[in-house]
């Protein structure tokens, strides 16, 4: 069931006493084991946790320009969900969860893509935070593209990659390679002026200090 809150809070405020506790107390669990990249907001009508566009530009397949969903929250006719889309679109994680809501020793109600709930009293808080916790944001989208692969909308999001990298390609100018008959005249330049430059000019000889002898004196006769 939709609503027409712009804001979480809003929608919280709109709801019975008992149900607005129950998804508060949900909501704050979340909160608590999210990836700090992921954000809260309102999306589909309900509250929720998306990857923002800023984060994962791709966004979800089913709309365009739309962020991916993580996990919602809703008040609908009669029951509470909590949809965790973040532990359906990875493998083995929907197993893995039901089987510690069981033990836990709580009635599940699980459909193909939520939990059902009647009150608060039903859901083991501590097994939401922990598989919510184990869904980091690299784990989260490595599951979903995986799973997204498989699919016609994967195979039109990769061809539409594809095309996108070869337009890019195209756009980039080729580099130009010099012919080899150029660098080898352009070689032969640079050889014959290295050998016409002057050689420096040799160090004059240090001179060498003559001793002078003074002439020796003749002897008169008297």
């Amino acid at each position: 069931m939709q609503s027409a809150a712009t804001t979480v809070a809003a929608y919280l405020k709109s709801l019975p006493d008992d149900r607005r506790k129950a998804l508060q107390a949900i909501r704050e669990v979340v909160s608590d084991n999210l990836d700090p990249k992921i954000e809260e907001a309102m999306a589909y009508g309900m509250p929720g946790w998306v990857v923002p566009l800023s984060v994962y530009p791709d966004g979800y397949h089913c709309a365009k320009d739309t962020p991916l969903p993580f996990a919602s929250l809703a008040s609908q006719k009669n029951h509470m969900a909590l949809y965790l889309f973040c532990v359906y679109s990875v493998p083995g994680e929907a197993e893995r969860l039901a089987k510690e809501w069981k033990a836990a020793g709580k009635k599940l109600d699980m459909g193909k893509s939520c939990l059902r709930f009647k009150k608060l009293e039903d859901v083991p808080l501590e097994v939401i935070g922990k598989a919510v916790k184990r869904m980091t944001l690299k784990k989260f989208i490595a599951g979903y593209e995986e799973a997204l692969a498989g699919t016609s909308a994967g195979r039109k999001k990769a061809a539409a990659k594809k095309g996108a990298a070869k337009k890019k390609a195209a756009r980039k100018p080729a580099v130009r390679k010099k012919p080899a008959a150029k660098k080898a005249a352009a070689r032969k330049v640079a050889k014959k002026a290295s050998k016409k430059a002057p050689a420096r000019a040799k160090k004059a000889p240090a001179r060498k200090n003559a001793s002078r002898k003074a002439p020796a004196r003749k002897k008169t006769t008297r």
